[in-house]
């Protein structure tokens, strides 16, 4: 029909003209190569902490007494020897007194029999006197020398006492509050501390390490896929609560040989510095340790690493 030949003369006619439409060819993917070396590799722990002062010392009195002075600022530093408190000291003033003159009673009759004894020995020579006498004045002399050394002994007590009535700071650091005011009784080796005193540079850092740790990192150790690190020069770096670094880095200085039958760990100390008294008393950190070493580690970059099920 003559739509049948109309249809078939435009097929023939769309056959008849190539195509000068340009064919697009994909782009090559654009990939980035990374080249990777054997190095050596430090594997790290990361352990719970807990601070601690470096040195402490709990301020008791040595002597009683009635408390006259308090001659600290709380919460200020305070020097090794330096005076804290000053108690009523007219009883020991009276004591040292007594001792005094009690030595020189003393050294007063060692003189009298060690002269006595003197005499005697010339006259036994001519049988002026027994030998007995003689004896028993040698005797006495002997004894009045060891009245002077018991009564030299009184008095350095005494004055040891008196210089007790002040009382001083037995290390350097920084004090805590007085326990006790002006006036207040005390007594030689009381309970309570009247004050305490930290010293707060450097730090000490208590870890707890799982044993389980332990072992998995001593079996790694056995069978050289880490080699041990020397705890001697052993670095520590501190993380603080609320997650910023600290910026000091610390050494280990003691291992802990027993496990705790609570917590199944065994506790790792770190001596930190603090010249800025960033860390204090109690404070919990975390600590990163470096536990192992890994010689011929090939490290990857992150962001090229995929997971999936």
């Amino acid at each position: 029909s003559w739509v049948a030949m109309t249809l078939l003369a435009l097929v023939l006619s769309g056959c008849g003209k190539p195509s000068t439409a340009p064919v697009t060819q994909p782009e090559p993917a654009k990939v980035g190569v990374v080249v990777l070396q054997k190095q050596s590799q430090t594997l790290d722990s990361l352990l719970p902490g807990l601070t601690a002062a470096f040195l402490r010392a709990e301020v008791r009195p040595q002597v009683s007494g009635i408390v006259q002075k308090r001659l600290f600022t709380e919460g200020g530093m305070v020097k090794q020897g330096q005076p804290l408190y000053q108690l009523d000291a007219a009883s020991l003033r009276a004591a040292e007194a007594s001792a005094a003159a009690a030595l020189a009673k003393a050294q007063a009759s060692q003189k009298t029999w060690e002269a006595t004894a003197r005499r005697n020995a010339e006259l036994v020579k001519i049988a002026a006197i027994s030998q007995q006498a003689f004896e028993e004045s040698q005797a006495a002399a002997q004894q009045a020398q060891a009245d002077v050394a018991v009564a030299k002994a009184s008095l350095e007590n005494a004055r040891i006492n008196l210089k007790y009535s002040r009382i001083e700071a037995p290390i350097s650091g920084r004090i805590a509050l007085s326990s006790v005011t002006p006036g207040a009784l005390v007594t030689a080796s009381q309970a309570n501390a009247l004050t305490t005193i930290v010293q707060l540079d450097p730090m000490y850092v208590d870890f707890t390490q799982s044993t389980a740790e332990l072992l998995g990192l001593r079996r790694d150790i056995e069978a050289g896929r880490y080699q041990g690190v020397s705890e001697q020069t052993l670095p520590v770096k501190l993380v603080l609560e609320d997650g910023t670094p600290y910026p000091h880095q610390g050494k280990l200085a003691f291992s802990g040989l027993i496990v705790n039958p609570g917590t199944g760990g065994v506790t790792l100390r770190a001596a930190v510095p603090n010249p800025q008294g960033l860390l204090m008393p109690g404070m919990y950190v975390r600590g990163e340790l470096p536990v192992g070493v890994q010689p011929q580690a090939l490290l990857i970059p992150q962001k090229s690493v995929v997971r999936d099920p």
